[in-house]
């Protein structure tokens, strides 16, 4: 838990004890994210499309090692978004995400499918969103991370108060604040040095990972009424 320190320090918010963070994890089988917010700061071109970057991608990989690790097995990983996005799609397919599901204005309608599609219950689920279209998902995760908005204050205290975070952010989506949320998951799992160092010596276990990661063939799920 020394790791933690460093993020206490750095202005993360645990919204609940540590320990108790960390039992949490101990039963996450599977990883969901939102986009716009959380990948980057919700600007969008005039095709509907918004960035990521790869430093919030080097985290996300960083994670799934460490459930992979952990849980033996690949964590099926998506992304929710309620717009049609060229860009969200290419990145979920460029990272060998399981699906993303687009177009979905009412996200309850695509988490239930994503549960069914691979047998989860919702509380093996840790979900990682901005905003208020993502609460009722996030209401029914078993570990929610906030990433945080300074402009939106009001929406931060009434998500502390009602319980529907467990971590806050200290960075917001387009300030890599998905990067911070996935070292500190990582480092609640006690895996920091082990995924650190498999990674740079490119171990055998991390090599097999890899070859399962790219086995996955992306699929897209739209919703063209939103």
């Amino acid at each position: 838990m020394d790791h933690l320190k460093i993020f206490g320090a750095l202005g993360t918010r645990f919204l609940r004890p540590p320990d108790m963070l960390a039992r949490q994890l101990h039963g996450i089988r599977a990883l969901v994210f939102d986009w716009d917010g959380v990948f980057n700061d919700g600007w969008k071109d005039a095709q509907g499309g918004s960035p990521f970057s790869e430093v919030d991608s080097m985290g996300v990989n960083l994670l799934r090692f460490a459930l992979w690790i952990a849980n033996k097995q690949m964590p099926p990983t998506a992304i929710i978004t309620g717009q049609q996005n060229p860009l969200a799609e290419r990145f979920a397919a460029r990272e060998h995400l399981d699906q993303i599901y687009m177009g979905f204005n009412n996200k309850p309608d695509a988490f239930t499918q994503f549960l069914s599609r691979h047998g989860l219950e919702a509380k093996q689920v840790a979900f990682f969103f901005d905003d208020v279209l993502d609460l009722a998902v996030a209401r029914q995760c078993g570990f929610r991370i906030q990433l945080r908005r300074l402009a939106a204050p009001m929406l931060e205290n009434y998500i502390t108060k009602k319980g529907d975070a467990d971590l806050l952010t200290r960075f917001s989506g387009g300030e890599h604040g998905l990067r911070e949320a996935c070292e500190v998951l990582v480092s609640l799992m006690g895996r920091w040095n082990d995924v650190i160092d498999q990674r740079v010596q490119f171990s055998d276990g991390y090599q097999k990972y890899l070859a399962e990661r790219q086995e996955i063939r992306t699929a897209t799920v739209r919703n063209e009424r939103g």
